[in-house]
């Protein structure tokens, strides 16, 4: 009986990846996002909507997010970002706040194993936020697998954690601040004048080089579970020219077709916002 369910499995296994495969084919006959966001908005709303113990939602929450990265490293989306930490969930209950934590520590800790997501997909993983906020257990994980996986190039991860997009802009201008303070102090310590003009103004372009995001372009398109139409002070800098889509499902009940949806709409907004960008070249 065992061996026929084992039968059984693998067949709809094989049969799902191939349909699958179908559908990706035809999705690909259309522009393909670089860069796909998410918000995983809904953890703790789906926990008590099916009675779960606190801190379940969360890692129902995780295995919905392994589902998504598959399917959008399969369609050949390159850049993914997601909301994991906002610098704002700091103010919630300590012992919630640890749960979480300890929760982060456990997978990130997974992606250093033979046969992760990062292993299977050669990803490359970035932590993005101030991670000096981080538990120090947490940030030398992170920073360990960033590391080890700063040699992947296929696909890349960006998990956003102790990070708003207040605290990107304030950090990337403090870090302008200090370097035109630096090339001022070298000018003077060549005993050359230093003459003010506009090239001593701090530009566009150096705000973008030092935001957290700038490993990465913009966003082409930002999912945001359970419903809710707000960024929450989530990458509020790059979505300028975003596709935004944000299904009533909760991050765990997420599935292939909320994926493929998002995609959907980011083709038929494609003319429009390429049009909006190249008017701002």
């Amino acid at each position: 009986m065992d061996k026929a369910n084992d039968r059984a499995s693998g067949l709809l296994g094989r049969l799902s990846g191939f349909m699958r495969s179908c559908l990706f084919r035809v999705l690909r006959m259309g522009p393909i996002p670089t860069h796909y966001s998410f918000i995983m908005d809904g953890n703790r709303r789906y926990a008590k909507k099916v009675n779960m113990g606190e801190g379940a939602g969360h890692r129902a929450g995780f295995f919905a997010l392994v589902s998504v990265l598959k399917y959008c490293y399969e369609v050949g989306v390159k850049y993914i970002s997601i909301y994991a930490f906002s610098i704002d969930n700091f103010k919630r209950r300590p012992d919630e706040v640890k749960t979480i934590m300890d929760l982060i520590l456990e997978k990130i800790e997974g992606l250093l194993e033979e046969g992760s997501i990062a292993d299977q997909y050669g990803v490359r993983v970035y932590f993005v936020g101030n991670l000096k906020l981080l538990d120090e257990r947490v940030r030398i994980a992170a920073e360990k697998v960033m590391e080890a996986t700063a040699h992947n190039s296929r696909c890349v991860l960006l998990i956003c954690i102790a990070y708003t997009s207040c605290d990107e802009i304030v950090n990337s201008v403090r870090e302008c601040c200090k370097d035109k303070l630096e090339e001022i102090e070298d000018k003077e310590g060549d005993g050359g004048g230093v003459v003010v003009n506009e090239h001593s103004a701090i530009q566009l372009v150096d705000i973008e080089k030092h935001m957290y995001m700038g490993v990465a372009p913009d966003p082409d398109v930002l999912l945001r579970t359970s419903g809710e139409k707000r960024l929450s002070n989530y990458q509020l800098w790059q979505t300028t020219h975003c596709t935004l889509y944000s299904p009533t499902a909760l991050w765990p009940e997420i599935s292939l077709l909320h994926v493929v949806w998002g995609i959907l709409k980011f083709q038929r907004s494609y003319a429009y916002f390429e049009k909006k960008k190249k008017k701002m070249l």
